[in-house]
């Protein structure tokens, strides 16, 4: 029971919660990437470059097949096309995460400059009384 109880302190703990929804926002912003350069940025980029399918792009080592049963073998290729394009999704997503950290960092010292130039907070009341009534315990 003693591991059910420590499984679950570690569970409910914020940095266990907070990496759990870093996964999932971070699963949907890579589908979100993958269709903004799968549909946006590799259609016009094909085009330029003479209406090429980046996703079909192959080489061939091996043509297809038939075997004497009569069934199909799959071809062979090197796809270096779906390459180009994962690599194209890496590079924005690294991209937007850089600039994502730059503007936290950017926050962060903005914060740090607030709390160093404020000054402390004046002492209660309660304190600059005692401090009164030790200093005139002092001159009797």
């Amino acid at each position: 029971m003693g591991m059910l109880k420590e499984f679950k302190e570690f569970a409910v703990r914020g940095n266990v919660i907070d990496l759990a929804v870093g996964v999932i926002i971070g699963g949907a912003f890579g589908k979100i990437v993958s269709s903004f350069v799968n549909d946006v940025v590799m259609p016009p980029i094909g085009l330029m470059v003479g209406g090429v399918d980046f996703k079909k792009l192959a080489w061939t080592l091996k043509e297809e097949q038939v075997d004497a049963a009569g069934e199909t073998i799959a071809a062979v290729t090197v796809n270096y096309g779906m390459f180009i394009q994962n690599v194209v999704d890496f590079i924005i997503v690294a991209f937007v995460i850089f600039l994502a950290i730059k503007g936290i960092n950017k926050m962060n010292k903005k914060e740090e400059k607030k709390a160093e130039a404020a000054p402390p907070p004046p002492p209660p009341k309660s304190e600059v009384l005692l401090e009164e009534i030790r200093d005139l315990l002092k001159k009797q």
